[in-house]
């Protein structure tokens, strides 16, 4: 960590707040996974769910006793006791204290309205029970984070009684104050200039716990930050109810990369993107490609202006460079493009272009005249690159269409339709002759060019098709309008996109599929038999 950089204490309450989120859920199994990569990426504490209030919550805080954190503490959720009994007897005070934790984060409300509305009791016992809870909590040994709910809602309604929450908390033993803006309804200026005044009136450690129903979750965390809080709570992703908690994915880079301070070691830091697609893959979201510092998208460039600064200089283009935080940059390629995208590209892949080479300006003119047509090759790298190889005189095709037939059969209004496609390819000096069905017109195309060449190609049998997408380019068009059809596919871990553009939606899946097929076994190192009399179909 730098020696001079002021340190900010990160608490990420993804396993607690973030599964409150509509759609979140995470096994026992899973949370323990999470909170492992949380410790390894520097997270302070890890507030694990709420003791007693579910068996999975049970479940996680036995089994995390068992595993070694190497930095993190692991906090127990709880409430400050009920109104009108003593903490000893307070079932919720208990459960955190039998969890087995050594910090625990507690809630209380520090809103007069919501005291005598939703808990119906008074505000002299409001501040008795918030004061009683820290100090039983203290006597088991245990220390306390306390977050004061519906702070900023609470100290502008009643500032006096706002602050006396706080001060029941602190002198009771709490270790540091979080002001939560539990409505996430609070504007930045107005958290800077409540977390100041309350930092002038109370001289306690201050945290912020912010949620994003108005999107400012990020920048009211920096704000309390740059007010003087030194505690930030939040989850990975920005889950949590409603519109979310403020996202540790954006606070942690802008703290440390923007605002100078110390929140994880850099090399923690440059793990950030995988930590990202981690916690997604366990929630079952598709990572977003917009998301700001480790979105697939955010470090993209597309405009052939933008790419020829960027060659020369990235910070032209790049607020910061990629690698800090795990990402990349990426090129894209479309009717945008200039040379020095596909120059770009080319490189990635090992070829050498020369920006004056006829080759070049003969991939740029193609690629704009496709995207006229309807291409899309930023999702379609696969055809992109067998493109260029077709440009420079490096592609050699791996069979030739020779003709094919699709027979569709519906026998009885009942039964489900069945596709048959009857395949005829040449594969070096061979013709192969075969037949095949599917469940439609495109499986069945599939399964026939899989048969007819995965004896000559054995590897073809690793090469999977994960997904098929058909977009209408000209919707005016009716029945007879223009298909874009996307194939993505899949071998031994990589993954490739291909398109094909046509009137005819078998025509347009055959592009795709053939530049799919082909493309794979490249990547496979599979060297092509003799070459075909005839050229195998390709893109455009």
């Amino acid at each position: 960590m730098t020696q001079w950089a002021e340190r900010i204490e990160l608490f990420d309450t993804t396993l607690r707040d973030g599964t409150q989120g509509e759609g979140v859920s995470f096994s026992a199994e899973d949370k323990v996974l999470i909170a492992v990569r949380l410790d390894r990426f520097g997270i302070d504490y890890i507030e694990g769910g709420w003791p007693g209030s579910n068996p999975k919550d049970a479940e996680f805080f036995q089994r995390i006793r068992d595993v070694e954190l190497h930095h993190a503490r692991v906090t127990a959720f709880g409430s400050t006791r009920r109104a009108g009994i003593v903490p000893e007897d307070d079932a919720n005070l208990q459960a955190i204290v039998s969890s087995g934790v050594k910090v625990a984060s507690i809630f209380g409300k520090s809103w007069d309205f919501h005291v005598t509305h939703a808990l119906g009791t008074t505000l002299d016992e409001n501040l008795r029970m918030i004061g009683d809870s820290v100090r039983f909590l203290r006597a088991q040994g245990l220390d306390v984070i306390y977050d004061a709910e519906h702070f900023f809602d609470g100290y502008k309604r009643c500032r006096t009684y706002a602050l006396e929450t706080l001060m029941a908390a602190w002198e009771a033993g709490a270790k540091v104050l979080v002001l939560c803006d539990t409505n996430g309804g609070t504007l930045p200026d107005e958290v800077y200039e409540i977390v100041l005044a309350v930092r002038e009136s109370i001289g306690a450690p201050l945290g912020i716990h912010a949620h994003n129903d108005c999107g400012l979750g990020v920048a009211n965390s920096l704000a309390a930050v740059r007010a003087g809080a030194r505690h930030v709570q939040g989850t990975i992703n920005g889950y949590g109810e409603r519109c979310g908690n403020a996202d540790l994915i954006q606070v942690i880079p802008n703290l440390q990369l923007k605002m100078g301070y110390a929140c994880v070691e850099p090399e923690q830091l440059r793990t950030l993107t995988d930590l990202s697609r981690f916690v997604s893959e366990l929630a079952n979201r598709t990572p977003n490609d917009h998301h700001p510092f480790v979105g697939r998208s955010v470090f993209a460039h597309k405009g052939g202006v933008h790419v020829s600064a960027v060659l020369k200089y990235p910070e032209t283009y790049e607020h910061i460079p990629p690698e800090l935080v795990g990402n990349e940059r990426r090129v894209l390629v479309s009717e945008l493009s200039g040379g020095s995208n596909v120059i770009y590209k080319a490189r990635e892949r090992g070829i050498q272009l020369d920006k004056d080479s006829p080759a070049l300006k003969e991939v740029v003119a193609t690629i704009k005249n496709l995207e006229h047509q309807g291409y899309y090759f930023e999702a379609a790298e696969g055809s992109f690159e067998l493109l260029l190889k077709k440009a420079i005189g490096e592609y050699r095709p791996y069979f030739a269409l020779e003709g094919l037939r699709i027979i569709i059969e519906k026998d009885d209004m009942n039964d489900e339709p069945v596709a048959e496609a009857i395949i005829k390819v040449r594969v070096g000096d061979a013709i192969v002759h075969t037949a095949a069905e599917g469940n439609g017109p495109v499986n069945a195309l599939d399964n026939a060019l899989r048969k007819a060449l995965v004896d000559v190609y054995p590897e073809l049998a690793r090469i999977h098709l994960t997904d098929y997408k058909v977009r209408v380019l000209n919707e005016d068009g009716g029945t007879g309008a223009k298909v874009r059809v996307l194939i993505q596919s899949a071998c031994d871990g990589q993954s490739w996109g291909t398109v094909g553009v046509s009137p005819n939606i078998i025509e347009a899946s055959w592009i795709a599929l053939v530049d799919s097929v082909e493309y794979g076994l490249m990547l496979c190192g599979v060297e092509p038999l003799t070459t075909p009399v005839r050229a195998a179909a390709a893109s455009g």
